[in-house]
């Protein structure tokens, strides 16, 4: 069984690209965490958790999910960690979280894909993004053949700027970054709601027919790149900059 935490459907399209090659089924994370179902999960002996990559780890609301959440009749689990960059040294802690639920560690793959952290970096434009994502085509179908076949991923670099990034970076990056007060909307906000249903905290409410922002935010970018008008943004950050959606 595939289980997929998305923002803007990088991560999504990998693991619907790994479901139509192993036949497994998705399950999508960001509503189990919007439902706050935590409720154990009968599945195959395979678990593929198929995630972005959030400063070179996974996201802690994907983490927190699993270590809540029981998968009954589990024994293996894979981790696909899509990323605009790097993972780190991400294979490090799901090895852990792993060991936590009793699950035999089958490793991590990390798959280049087109940036979404509009909040600090520069999304790339469609045209450019679909070039990206077509030359991830062969790292998703590598990963996809050996969860297929019931072979450990290859073990990826891990060297003492991916252990930094990791275990010194990661909290003070959460600590210093990961806030919601920066959004706002524009007057050219519709008040339509997709960012409301779209956060998978529940974080975000219609006031006055516009959003606000509550203190709960993973910076998941949904509301920020999924918006029909474009009409939010990130303090100044934002500006300018192409909203990213994996349209494929």
């Amino acid at each position: 069984m595939i289980f997929v935490f998305s923002g803007t459907g990088n991560s999504l399209f990998v693991a619907r690209q790994v479901s139509a090659f192993t036949g497994d089924s998705i399950t999508d994370i960001n509503q189990k965490i919007k439902n706050g179902d935590t409720l154990p999960i009968a599945c195959s002996e395979e678990v593929i958790i198929v995630t972005p990559t959030y400063a070179w780890r996974l996201p802690k609301v994907v983490s927190d999910w699993i270590e809540k959440t029981d998968f009954d009749n589990a024994g293996r689990a894979w981790f696909i960690m899509t990323c605009g960059g790097e993972i780190g040294n991400a294979p490090k802690y799901n090895r852990i979280l792993c060991e936590k639920k009793n699950l035999e560690y089958m490793g991590t793959a990390q798959i280049l894909m087109p940036e979404n952290y509009i909040a600090m970096f520069s999304a790339p434009a469609w045209d450019s993004a679909k070039q990206i994502i077509e030359r991830a085509g062969s790292d998703i179908e590598e990963a996809a053949a050996a969860i297929k076949n019931g072979i450990c991923f290859k073990v990826p670099r891990n060297n003492i700027y991916d252990r930094i990034m990791s275990s010194v970076i990661n909290p003070a990056f959460y600590s210093m970054f990961i806030k919601s007060d920066a959004f706002y909307a524009k007057d050219s906000c519709t008040g339509c709601g997709k960012c409301v249903s779209l956060c998978p905290l529940n974080n975000i409410r219609l006031k006055d027919n516009k959003p606000e922002w509550g203190k709960s935010c993973t910076h998941c970018m949904a509301c920020i790149c999924c918006c029909p008008a474009e009409a939010i943004e990130y303090g100044n950050k934002s500006k300018g900059k192409s909203r990213y959606q994996c349209r494929l």
